[in-house]
């Protein structure tokens, strides 16, 4: 018995050295061709977060909405490492730009395409933010909290791309064939209303405040630009 267990433990070594080479080879080779691209890194001074810009203010951001979300709840590590990662899902799900041109293109680079090389996606479930939690399972309160997360979150991220000025500003305004977000409260973590501009109707002045968007199921509707969030990118 004894030999048959020192067997088994040689094989199983071997098997994550042979691992463990595996990929400390494609590591060094990946730093090779990053050398001859003549990629530099640059990194930040030791404290100071502020240097961060961006990323640092959408943490920011992530902490303040996490901290109101969980409360005075408490969490075991499996039940935060789960929000966690849902709600690292929903941040890495956001649109940062159009894939194309094609007006029939309702495709966005997102994060996600960085990390696993496609958008991230979660299963749509019935909806839990106005039910009482007592009685709830930790999974259906895990739940309760990532959509409270998502209602924030997203609400606050799509204000950031609503000009301020839309009715005075001409040259902010909307244009045929421009992919925006639509605002609407009913759809769930992860799930973006992502449109296509199809014409505009200015009024008397002028001035844009109705558009009509092509939805991905091929829908023609009419929206107030209030409900649209865009810039001259989304990002």
């Amino acid at each position: 018995m004894m030999t048959s267990d020192c067997g088994t433990n040689l094989v199983g070594a071997d098997a994550e050295l042979r691992r463990m080479f595996s990929a400390a080879s494609r590591e060094f080779e990946l730093r090779g061709l990053i050398a001859n691209d003549g990629t530099q890194w640059r990194f930040n001074p030791p404290s100071a977060l502020h240097f961060g810009g961006k990323w640092e203010a959408a943490v920011k951001s992530s902490k303040n909405h996490l901290r109101r979300v969980i409360g005075d709840a408490i969490l075991t590590y499996e039940e935060f490492s789960s929000l966690i990662t849902q709600i690292e899902c929903v941040l890495n799900s956001r649109p940062i730009c159009p894939m194309s041109d094609d007006p029939t293109d309702l495709s966005a680079l997102t994060p996600g395409h960085f990390l696993i090389g496609q958008a991230m996606n979660t299963v749509p479930e019935p909806s839990l933010i106005n039910i009482p939690s007592s009685g709830f399972s930790l999974w259906e309160r895990n739940r309760q909290m990532l959509e409270h997360f998502w209602v924030r979150w997203s609400k606050e991220y799509l204000q950031r791309h609503q000009p301020v000025s839309k009715w005075q500003r001409p040259d902010r305004q909307l244009q045929v064939g421009a992919m925006v977000l639509v605002t609407d409260e009913r759809y769930p973590p992860s799930k973006w209303p992502i449109v296509r501009v199809t014409a505009i109707h200015p009024g008397a002045d002028g001035l844009v405040r109705v558009a009509s968007v092509r939805t991905a199921g091929g829908s023609v509707l009419k929206r107030p630009i209030v409900k649209l969030s865009f810039t001259r990118r989304i990002s």
